[in-house]
C-alpha cells in the first residue's frame, strides 16, 4: 500500500465497503460521541468520516488529535448504521473503522477556526491565509477561479486565438496609472516598469503577423486602494485580432463570456443578446458607465416641466442653458416615511436633499415639489415618466456633468431599497461611443478620455476637422450587474493619426517617438487594422462565485493598504542590495 494514502477523502463509496484502505489529510473536527470518537478527516478532494472505538488500538493517539493535525488513517469501510447517511457528502454513506493512526503534522493553537465559515478579521485572515484557504468556501472560491480561468483558455482557442506571454520588465507608459518601477543593477540611475497592461505588446504582436493573441496577463498599477480592483496586481483575459472591425471583436468575444457566465452561473440566468448602449445614453438613463441593468429603473429629462415654474430653486437653475433636471421614478415608492428616507440618504451623501413627488389614489401629486408646480405640470410628468398611484419619482437638477454620478447611485438606492433589483441574473452588455477626449479641469486641458491608442470615430480627418470634445472613439466596454468587467478599442494603427492624436492631448511627434518608439516605428512598416480588449478575470470570478469582495477569491492578497501580511511585504532593502543598485532612499520627513 502507497506510504500515505490508498485513496482520497473524497473517493470512498459503498462499493468499497469490506476493503482495507488508508486515507491521510487534515483533523476537520473531532466528536466524542459516549465514548466513541467520530473524526472528520479532509483533504482537497472531499470530507470522509472515520470512527474509532475504545476496543481500537488507535484510540489512545485518537483522544490527543485536534483540529488540523495532519494524520494518516488506516481502517476498513463499512455501511453507516442506518439513519446516519450525510446526503451532503459524496461519502456520506461509508464511514472508515480505524485501526491506526500516524502523525504526520501535529498543529498548535489555531489563530483563526476553519471548520465553518463565519466571518473573522481581515488582518488575521490575511496573515495565516494558508489557514484561511482551507476554509471551504475560499478553498471552493479559488478552485472555481481555476476551472473559470480553463473555460476561459478553452473558448479563446476554440475561436482560433494563441497564448503568448509578453515580458513583465518593460518600460513605462502612460495607461492611467503609476508604474511599480523596478532599477537596474546592470544601468545605474534606470528603471524597469512593471507592465499595467500588455497593451503595447499585444499591438506590436499584429504588427509581427500573429494574427490572435490572447494571454491570462498579469497587470501591475501602484494606484490607491479601490474597492473593484486588488491594490497592486490583478489579472486579465488580455485579447487582439488584426484585420477587424468593432463588430469582429463583439462577434469573438460575446460567445466566450456569454459561455463563461453560462458554465459557472449556477442556474442564474444569463442574457444571450446584449445590449448596445452609447456612452451618453448610458449616463443618461443609468447615471453609470456601468449600469446594473438588473434595475429596470430609467431616468428621464424632465426639464421642461420645471422650467418657469413655481419651483423657484429649479426654475433657477433652468436659467443656465447647461442645466437640466433628471427623474428617477420608484415604482412603489409612494410613501412619506420611503421618500424621507431617500431624503436622508442623499443628504449623507453630501447633497442638500433629494425633491420628490408621490401619486396617491386617484393619480394626484403630493409633496413640497408637486405643492410648488402645481397639478398640470405633476400630471405632465407622471405622463412622461410613466408612474402609477403608489409610485413616487425623485428629482435631482443642475448641470448633468456634475450631477450624473450622484443620479446614478440614487437610481441603485431605490431599485435596491424597493427590491426592484433581480439579484439572481446576469445581464451582460456593451457600452460603445465613448468619448475620445474630456477636458482636464485641473490641468486645464483637453486630455484622453480612454485608452490614447484607440482609433477615433472618422479617423483622421475628425482629428483634424472636428471639435476634439465631440470626437468619439472607437472604444468599448463590457458591463455586467453595475461592474465593468471589459474594457477595449479599435487601435489606431495609422502614424499621422496616431501623433495628431497625442497633439491634441498634448504631446509633441517627438514626446511620442520618445514614449512609443517601438510602436511608433512598426507602424511604419505595414500596420494591419486591429483591436481587441482585455476582460477582467478577477471581477468575473468574483461575480460568479457571488462574492463581492475581490479578496474572497484571491490566493494571496494585499490589504486595502497595500501590504501582503503574510510575507512581510512591502519591506526595507539591505544597504548591500541599495548600494547594488546605485539607489538612494529619501524618505519623507515626519
Amino acid at each position: 500500500m502507497h506510504r500515505y494514502r490508498s485513496h482520497k477523502c473524497g473517493d470512498l463509496r459503498e462499493s468499497n465497503i469490506g476493503e482495507t484502505i488508508r486515507l491521510s489529510g487534515w483533523v476537520h473536527r473531532v466528536r466524542d460521541h459516549g465514548g466513541v470518537l467520530f473524526i472528520d478527516l479532509r483533504d482537497h478532494y472531499g470530507l470522509t468520516q472515520c470512527v474509532v472505538d475504545p476496543d481500537s488500538p488507535a484510540f489512545a493517539l485518537a483522544e490527543k488529535l485536534r483540529s488540523e493535525f495532519v494524520v494518516k488513517m488506516d481502517g476498513k469501510v463499512r455501511r453507516r448504521p442506518e439513519g446516519t447517511d450525510n446526503d451532503d457528502l459524496p461519502t456520506g454513506k461509508i464511514e472508515i473503522y480505524v485501526s491506526e493512526i500516524e502523525v504526520l503534522g501535529p498543529a498548535g493553537d489555531l489563530p483563526l477556526p476553519v471548520f465553518g465559515d463565519q466571518e473573522y478579521p481581515e488582518d488575521i485572515r490575511l496573515k495565516y491565509r494558508f489557514l484561511d484557504l482551507r476554509r471551504e468556501k475560499l478553498h471552493q472560491n479559488i478552485m472555481t477561479r481555476v476551472e473559470i480561468i480553463k473555460s476561459m483558455r478553452r473558448r479563446m482557442e476554440g475561436q482560433g486565438f494563441f497564448e503568448f506571454n509578453t515580458p513583465i520588465l518593460t518600460a513605462s507608459s502612460p495607461e492611467g496609472a503609476r508604474d511599480f518601477l523596478v532599477p537596474s543593477r546592470i544601468h545605474p540611475g534606470k528603471f524597469y516598469a512593471l507592465p499595467q497592461a500588455p497593451q503595447q505588446y499585444k499591438q506590436l504582436l499584429m504588427m509581427s503577423g500573429f494574427d490572435r493573441y490572447f494571454q491570462i496577463a498579469p497587470c501591475f498599477r501602484d494606484e490607491d486602494p479601490r474597492a473593484d480592483r486588488l491594490p497592486g496586481e490583478f489579472y486579465q483575459l488580455d485579447v487582439e485580432m488584426s484585420f477587424v472591425t468593432q463588430e469582429d471583436v463583439f462577434a469573438a468575444m460575446e460567445p466566450v463570456i456569454t459561455g463563461v457566465f453560462e458554465e459557472f452561473a449556477k442556474g442564474k440566468p444569463v442574457n444571450k443578446n446584449w445590449r448596445r448602449i452609447p456612452f451618453a445614453e448610458a449616463l443618461r438613463k443609468y447615471g453609470s458607465d456601468k449600469p446594473d441593468l438588473r434595475n429596470p429603473i430609467e431616468m428621464q429629462d424632465v426639464s421642461e416641466h420645471f422650467r418657469g415654474s413655481g419651483f423657484k430653486v429649479f426654475a433657477r437653475m433652468l436659467e443656465d442653458p447647461k442645466s437640466q433636471v433628471w427623474a428617477i421614478p420608484a415604482p412603489g415608492g409612494g410613501s412619506r416615511a420611503f421618500c424621507d428616507r431617500m431624503n436622508s440618504w442623499a443628504q449623507g451623501e453630501g447633497q442638500p436633499g433629494l425633491g420628490y413627488i408621490m401619486w396617491r389614489e386617484g393619480g394626484e401629486g403630493a409633496g413640497p415639489l408637486a405643492n410648488n408646480i402645481g397639478p398640470e405640470r405633476t400630471a405632465a410628468i407622471r405622463a412622461q415618466i410613466g408612474t402609477k398611484e403608489g409610485d413616487a419619482a425623485f428629482f435631482v437638477a443642475g448641470d448633468p456633468d456634475k450631477f450624473w454620478k450622484f443620479s446614478g447611485l440614487a437610481r441603485n438606492k431605490v431599485g435596491e431599497e424597493l427590491n426592484l433589483t433581480d439579484k439572481e441574473r446576469f445581464e451582460l452588455a456593451w457600452i460603445v461611443d465613448f468619448p475620445m477626449y474630456e477636458y482636464n479641469e485641473d490641468d486645464k486641458k483637453v486630455d484622453f478620455s480612454h485608452n490614447p491608442f484607440s482609433m477615433p470615430q472618422g479617423g483622421l480627418d475628425a482629428l483634424k476637422g472636428q471639435d476634439p470634445l465631440t470626437i468619439k472613439a472607437f472604444q468599448y466596454d463590457i458591463t455586467c450587474n453595475g461592474y465593468e468587467i471589459a474594457s477595449g478599442g479599435i487601435r489606431n494603427h495609422v502614424p499621422e493619426a496616431m501623433v495628431k492624436a497625442f497633439e491634441i492631448a498634448g504631446y509633441g511627434e517627438q514626446e511620442v517617438v520618445d514614449r512609443f518608439g517601438g510602436m511608433y516605428r512598426a507602424f511604419q512598416y505595414g500596420a494591419p487594422p486591429h483591436g481587441g480588449m482585455a476582460a477582467g478575470v478577477d471581477r468575473i470570478v468574483m461575480l460568479l462565485c457571488g462574492t463581492n469582495n475581490l479578496r474572497e477569491i484571491s490566493l494571496f492578497p494585499m490589504n486595502q493598504q497595500a501590504m501582503d501580511l503574510l510575507m512581510g511585504a512591502p519591506s526595507e532593502p539591505s544597504t548591500k542590495q541599495l548600494r547594488e543598485l546605485h539607489v538612494r532612499v529619501n524618505l519623507p520627513q515626519k
